[in-house]
Formats: structure tokens, sequence, C-alpha cells
């Protein structure tokens, strides 16, 4: 597998990782507050971040830039709630 075919599936695992997680909060399997949904949310935004810099896509860069560092914010209150 070469880099560039590994950077994409990391923005397709990012992609199904932010919808798994729109789904399970909307549906009320996770809340908000979980530590499975924020981890979702961020590792989504993470490998669409990695992906859309790689491809030079820099508005989606940015808007998930921004999603991963609240959702990683998000964990942090969490864990230290526990």
């Amino acid at each position: 597998m070469t880099r560039g075919m590994a950077i994409e599936w990391l923005g397709w695992y990012g992609v199904a990782a932010t919808i798994a997680a729109y789904v399970l909060v909307s549906f009320a399997v996770l809340l908000p507050s979980s530590l499975i949904y924020q981890g979702l949310n961020f590792t989504g935004a993470a490998g669409i971040t990695i992906e859309t810099w790689y491809r030079k896509d820099y508005q989606p860069f940015w808007l998930n830039l921004v999603w991963a560092v609240i959702a990683l914010l998000a964990i942090v209150n969490i864990v230290r709630a526990i």
C-alpha cells in the first residue's frame, strides 16, 4: 500500500467515524458525554484533517481541525470528571 492510499483510507475512516458518532447520538445510543462518542469525533476529525492537509484542501482541513480540538477538550473534561 502506498502512502497516498493509506492517507486516503485514513480519510475514509474519518468520514465513517464522524457519521457513526452522529448517528449514535442522534438515536440516543450514546450520550454526548460518552468517551466513545467523543473518541469517534476526535479520531474521525483527525483522520479527515490529515487527509485534507495531504490533499491541500484547506477548508475541510480547518473545519476538522477545530472539530478535533473540541472533541479533545471534551475528552479531557470527561476524564477529569471520572
